[in-house]
């Protein structure tokens, strides 16, 4: 049997419709034709790791919208879960519930140990393409500036 794994750079990346923590329904094709998407999983809401990765997309935030991304965060908390963590870290982009884990699994990110929901960040182009993959539980800091490198280059026109 084959190995599965997920969407690689210059492949499409998989659709999705999954809550976001104010309960509104977010689609990958939201952004198609608009916006960079910033796609990252992480293990869990109010974690000292992933409070940290959550809280350096937040000072880049503003580095991401003006080269025109958007950044989503995506682990299996709850909706409810997702809209305290927000609040309380003042995140201002969207965290999505994948409560069953199948965009997870759709997107392949592999568990750390066998059990800690792994750790992956995708830079999707506005046509619905991946462009990088990133993947490193403990290396957070890479996560932020490896993805804004991408974006960034994206939205420079090549000359």
């Amino acid at each position: 049997m084959a190995k599965a794994r997920g969407p690689q750079v210059g492949e499409l990346a998989p659709e999705f419709e999954l809550p976001s923590q104010d309960g509104q329904t977010v689609r990958l094709s939201d952004f198609r034709g608009k916006q960079t998407v910033v796609l990252y999983f992480y293990p869990k809401d109010n974690t000292s790791g992933c409070t940290a990765e959550a809280c350096s997309f937040r000072d880049s935030y503003e580095v991401f919208t003006e080269a025109g991304a958007q950044v989503i965060g995506v682990s299996s908390d709850s909706v409810e879960s997702h809209d305290g963590f927000a609040q309380r870290y003042k995140l201002p982009f969207v965290l999505l519930a994948d409560n069953g884990g199948e965009v997870r699994k759709a997107y392949d990110v592999p568990a750390t140990f066998g059990i800690l929901p792994g750790r992956v960040t995708y830079v999707i182009d506005r046509d619905g393409v991946v462009r990088h993959v990133f993947s490193s539980q403990a290396n957070i800091g890479k996560h932020v500036t490896g993805a804004l490198e991408v974006v960034q280059s994206l939205a420079t026109p090549s000359s």
